[in-house]
């Protein structure tokens, strides 16, 4: 369950709502700046991975930093940068639910929708952690689903002749392409830091030390895939700028794909692909 809560938090956010910002600064070779910001990741997990098996508390980073310094104003500062930094994904994920995907069903205002979505998200959290993680398990598997069928429209692209695969080789105009690598993984870096939200339920665990490092590796391993599969797809799919001019990018795929999918149903998978990392955040 735990490694299904690593694949979910990672998957949910990035992958669903940012391939097109992260269009917009790289161009197409979207797959480059995820790959440099899993390897930043990557070592990321390496420390929390160390100190999980040390503290297995739910403070997580806070819990890290008053252990190594005792000083109460850093454990504060970087708790409060933690919070900060849950509703800053919190409303960028409830803002993702409430455009184009939900669009595909109701028309209703952005602002709203998003706070509509925010109250349900908390009152699953509320009713306790043992049936918010089985709702994760749930939506995990359905997101997994969607995004298959986004590498299937990749492959059918390419069997067809339809795909652009010279496009995922293509960086942003007027800039080196060093930068623009920097510029895509610092927005690709955020979609793959959701593991850090799993520090938190370690100690529900019956023996972390043995079981987080396992699941941590294992879940960014299975995301990092799945990434690369699906931003090449995307990339070689659709034109960069209608990536980057859309809320809801995966649905641009799947609209211009060669594969007859229900654009509803793939809406319906995105949305709740983006509600299960913000239940985990």
């Amino acid at each position: 369950m735990l490694l299904i809560f690593v694949v979910g938090d990672v998957l949910g956010a990035g992958i669903y709502a940012l391939v097109g910002a992260v269009g917009a600064e790289v161009g197409g070779a979207i797959w480059t700046a995820f790959t440099a910001a899993l390897v930043l990741a990557v070592l990321t997990a390496f420390a929390y991975a160390e100190l999980v098996t040390k503290y297995p508390q739910a403070a997580g980073s806070a819990l890290y930093v008053d252990r190594a310094y005792k000083a109460s104003f850093f454990t504060f500062i970087v708790g409060f940068a933690v919070m900060c930094s849950g509703i800053a994904s919190a409303s960028t994920l409830s803002r993702a639910f409430a455009g184009d995907y939900l669009e595909q069903f109701v028309d209703v205002p952005l602002v709203a929708a998003a706070l509509g979505f925010i109250l349900v998200v908390a009152a699953v959290n509320l009713r306790g952690i043992a049936e918010s993680v089985k709702v994760n398990v749930l939506l995990t598997c359905v997101e997994v689903v969607g995004l298959l069928l986004i590498v299937a429209v990749g492959i059918a692209a390419l069997g067809d002749g339809s795909a652009d695969f010279g496009r995922n080789f293509e960086f942003k105009e007027g800039e080196s392409v060093f930068v623009a690598i920097i510029g895509g993984a610092s927005l690709a870096f955020y979609a793959l830091i959701g593991f850090e939200d799993s520090v938190n339920v370690a100690e529900e665990t019956r023996d972390p030390a043995r079981a987080f490092p396992r699941a941590l590796f294992g879940g960014l391993a299975i995301a990092g895939v799945i990434y690369l599969l699906v931003t090449m797809t995307a990339s070689m799919v659709v034109p960069t700028g209608q990536l980057s001019d859309s809320s809801g990018p995966l649905l641009e795929v799947v609209k211009e794909g060669p594969l007859d999918i229900p654009l509803k149903l793939f809406a319906f998978i995105a949305l709740l692909a983006v509600a299960n990392g913000a239940l985990s955040t």
